[in-house]
This record gives C-alpha cells, structure tokens and sequence, in this order.
C-alpha cells in the first residue's frame, strides 16, 4: 500500500509510540488502546495501517527496533579500520545496551509476534546477517592491514563474535548486568588480535612493535 507523506509519517508515529510503550510497561501489558492514546490515532486508523491487528504491529516495531540496533552502532560499526576504532565499536555497544536498559522492544516484539513465524524469522535473520557483515567486513580490513590472520576465516569469526555478544545481551537482560556482554567484546577483539601475534611469533618474523599501536 502506497502512503502519502502524512500517512507514512503517522504510521512511523504509530511503530515508534508502540515501542515507547513497550519500554514502559512491557509488551504484556500494552494493549492496543495504550497505543492509540499515546500516538493520537484512532482505531480505525490503527487497522488501516496494520490490518493484522497487534501481531502486524509487533512485526513493524521489531523491524523498527532491528535497524535501530544497527544504526545505534554507527558510524563505528562501518568503520572499524583500527584497533581503537575497536575499542570505539565495543564501547559504543556497552552504552547502547546500559542506555537501553533491561527492557528490549526488538526481543519482546519477536517473542510476543511469534519467534516461528516467517515474519519474526526473517527480522531476525536480517539483523544479525547484516551485523556479521559489518563484523566480518572490519575484520576483512585488519588481514589486508597485517593486524589479523590472513587465514583466519572472517565470517566465522564474526558469526562467534556476534553469538557472544547475543549471549551477553540476553544475560543482561535477565541480570541486569553488562559483565557478561563486556567480557564477550573483550574477548572477541583479543583473540582476532592474539591471533595475529601468535602467527608472527611462528613464522619467525619479527612483529613490528607498533603493529597493533596503530590507534
């Protein structure tokens, strides 16, 4: 469906309002009528931009939420061109997530749209494709600049770098606390950079000292 510049507008009011209400009350408890009060929309404007009724919501918010992850990143994630460019990256990451806090509208969107749903999977899919591209392409750049394994396989390293940080995103928001993600960051980034390291040390070639320095 085609929209107009003021019907695309409401309907971004409308997915943007719902994951504020997400974030305040949780998606159990939001209902339709939250929604409709917080954006001003009334209910016949509310199916006419989601005919599907609260799950189509779920699935634009999620989809809202899902570029926001990556955008959130950014200019830090497309540029990761040095090791404290890294550092940036992983800080950037930690304070997207305390910011954020507990309550994660993308997580709950999913969950509440139906994780086996085509749509929820392919919103999914799509973010964490995208973010191991990003990993991947940075990672990519450190072999051409001698700073990681020319061998090392940068989309496997990417795919267990962004489990880890899944895995300690998902453990903070049932803790509350960012330790697990911070140590999955850290650890990450030191083993691409061990790695390189380790390879110069066996080949017998003498690591310049301020390989890895180039911050």
């Amino acid at each position: 469906m085609a929209l107009t510049r003021k019907g695309a507008a409401t309907k971004q009011r409308i997915i943007e309002g719902t994951a504020s209400e997400i974030r305040r009350h949780g998606v159990f408890a939001m209902t339709l009528d939250d929604v409709m009060e917080r954006t001003s929309t009334s209910k016949s404007q509310l199916f006419h931009y989601f005919p599907g009724g609260k799950e189509e919501l779920l699935l634009a918010v999620a989809r809202h939420e899902a570029a926001r992850v990556i955008s959130d990143q950014q200019p830090e994630l497309s540029a990761l061109t040095s090791w404290s460019a890294w550092q940036d990256w992983r800080d950037k990451v930690v304070s997207r997530y305390r910011e954020q806090g507990r309550d994660c509208p993308l997580q709950m969107a999913v969950s509440q749209a139906g994780s086996a749903t085509e749509g929820a999977q392919a919103v999914a899919t799509e973010l964490l494709e995208q973010w191991q591209h990003e990993l991947a392409t940075g990672i990519r750049h450190m072999q051409g600049l001698g700073e990681v394994d020319a061998d090392l396989d940068a989309d496997h390293s990417a795919a267990a770098l962004l489990a880890g940080i899944q895995g300690g995103v998902l453990i903070f928001m049932s803790t509350g606390r960012l330790t697990h993600l911070e140590a999955a960051l850290d650890q990450g980034i030191a083993s691409l950079r061990r790695r390189a390291a380790s390879r110069g040390s066996q080949a017998g070639v003498p690591r310049n000292p301020r390989a890895g320095q180039n911050d």
